[in-house]
């Protein structure tokens, strides 16, 4: 949600903003519905004030047995003017919020500009490109060959966009979840969270969800959401709170299943399991003081980087420019790991800082200073993708004979294993 103060001060630097993401200037239109609605409540206040006068006067002349019936048929057409003001105040402010909510976050100033994703840039590239000397697979090649990675039964049991993991790989999938865990719990200080996979409209709706991106989650039969990331819980964790200012920042860090439908997407990736319905995710959610979420936005994109690196997974970070950054972002950095079966880099990870977007959807804020309440910052971060991880781990590790190296710091996960065969348990 936006600052209508902001706006107010500078509605040429609000429209310029979304012009850089493609939108059409819309601040002249909020600024009208905004002086009509301040004009029906200032002309509501007069007339409570009004009304409240003519009832002392009712009960003056009453007192005095003074006819008082002109004056009450004044209070009671004040009383249908303040309905009429009270109504027209309410469509008003749901006019306002209504236009106020569709609109996208505001660019930080060091967001590149570009129309997609051909305008982001490359901040850093780590780890050395591998060249194998064998023609390489991709990762479902590999899966199904080695007889570990089931498209065929799992379309059966639920339709397209879902997979069967079997044996050394189920095992693989689990041991990345648990190492990424671990590390951000271990090392990077973030609080483990186990959090519900069912939510509902507020926490939706205080994260950005709603209702622009209706269309790509799945809801209950009574009326509860899938969550598309743990981002939601966890950051709706902290909804209509006040928090107090030694308690930032919280770090908080769940594994989950996450459930997309994917609207939009028919046609791409649908070839493997880099496009999913459901698919587990680390997530990361840090809740920040404004003055410390810069620090904290580089903070966890190097969380994230460090898994890539324990893995030996090659990858570069992007900063994303104004046309490809997402609806409730102000900045983000995506991961792209390097796989080589496609011989491309795809994204693995994005983290975001919304500054205040979201503290404002959902009333989140902490005492500063001055003891005055003020709006917390939000960021998340994917710690990884544990999928599309699985699939850069397959692809990089990849042998001549179709067998997978299995990385070191997930040996100790899957029993001393080094190499994944076939029909391996």
């Amino acid at each position: 949600m936006h600052d209508l103060r902001a706006l107010r001060a500078d509605p040429d630097a609000f429209d310029a903003d979304l012009k850089r993401r493609g939108e059409p200037p819309v601040a002249a239109a909020i600024l009208g519905l905004d002086r009509e609605r301040r004009a029906a409540e200032t002309a509501l206040q007069e007339c409570q004030a009004q009304r409240k006068a003519l009832s002392k006067e009712v009960g003056a002349l009453r007192r005095t047995g003074a006819d008082s019936s002109a004056v009450e048929e004044k209070s009671a057409a004040l009383r249908a003017r303040m309905e009429e003001l009270s109504t027209q105040v309410a469509d008003l402010d749901t006019q306002l919020r209504g236009t106020l909510e569709c609109l996208p976050n505001r660019l930080a100033a060091d967001v590149p500009d570009g129309r997609d994703e051909s305008g982001n840039v490359v901040c850093h590239t780590w780890g050395d490109v591998p060249e194998k000397g064998f023609p390489v697979k991709e990762h479902f090649e590999l899966g199904e060959a080695l007889g570990l990675m089931d498209f065929e039964i799992a379309s059966r049991l639920s339709g397209a966009r879902f997979v069967v993991l079997r044996g050394a790989l189920a095992r693989m999938e689990r041991a990345l979840g648990q190492f990424m865990l671990d590390l951000h719990v271990r090392e990077n200080g973030y609080d483990e969270t186990s959090v519900p996979v069912l939510v509902n409209d507020a926490a939706m709706y205080g994260t950005d969800k709603l209702p622009k991106f209706a269309d790509q989650s799945f809801r209950t039969t009574d009326g509860r959401w899938l969550v598309p990331t743990a981002e939601v819980p966890l950051t709706a964790s902290v909804a209509g709170e006040i928090l107090a200012a030694d308690t930032l920042p919280r770090r908080m860090v769940a594994l989950s299943s996450c459930f997309r439908s994917e609207a939009g997407a028919a046609g791409r990736d649908t070839r493997g399991m880099l496009r999913q319905h459901q698919f587990q995710k680390v997530e990361m959610v840090s809740v920040t003081a404004p003055e410390d979420s810069e620090a904290e936005h580089e903070r966890m994109t190097r969380c994230a980087e460090m898994v890539l690196e324990r893995l030996g997974v090659p990858y570069r970070r992007m900063l994303l420019c104004a046309g490809d950054t997402g609806f409730g972002a102000a900045r983000t950095f995506d991961l792209e790991a390097w796989l080589p079966g496609q011989k491309a880099w795809r994204e693995i990870s994005s983290c975001s800082t919304t500054r205040d977007f979201q503290a404002r959807r959902m009333n989140a804020r902490y005492r500063a200073a001055d003891g005055k309440p003020a709006f917390v910052h939000t960021l998340n971060g994917s710690g990884l993708a544990v999928g599309r991880t699985l699939i850069a781990v397959m692809e990089n590790g990849q042998n001549e004979d179709g067998s997978i190296t299995v990385p070191e710091v997930l040996r100790p996960y899957m029993g001393g294993t080094d190499v994944i065969r076939a029909g391996a348990k």
